[in-house]
């Protein structure tokens, strides 16, 4: 099995920047792709950014030019900068390997403060 673990959340001023990262454990897998994403406050759980094996980037286009998705198959960051309360969310790490097998993390609460 493969455990995804998230670490980097926290409250934060509107303005300011964290970086999350998620950690991949368990038996070794590769990813087509790998991702982050979020849920607000009555609010579905949205794509945030995405990268695939191949090297292919995907945005929301609300964090476009603020966020940006990085790293490997074992490590991956989402460095997030000029944060807005609108950006307050449980944001979650993703490791899609096909159609049949997909892995999530636990979740890190990110809290964006007027």
């Amino acid at each position: 099995q493969v455990q995804l673990v998230e670490s980097g959340g926290g409250l934060v001023q509107a303005g300011g920047s964290l970086r999350l990262s998620c950690a991949a454990s368990g038996r070794i897998m590769s990813p087509y792709a790998m991702g982050w994403y979020r849920q607000g406050p009555g609010n579905q759980r949205e794509l945030v950014a995405r990268m695939t094996r191949g090297g292919n980037l995907i945005y929301a286009d609300s964090v476009k030019g603020r966020f940006t998705i990085s790293g490997n198959i074992v490590h991956w960051y989402l460095q997030m900068n000029s944060l807005k309360p609108e950006d307050t969310a449980i944001y979650y790490c993703n490791a899609f390997v096909s159609a049949q097998e997909e892995f999530w993390g636990q979740g890190t609460q990110v809290t964006v403060s007027s």
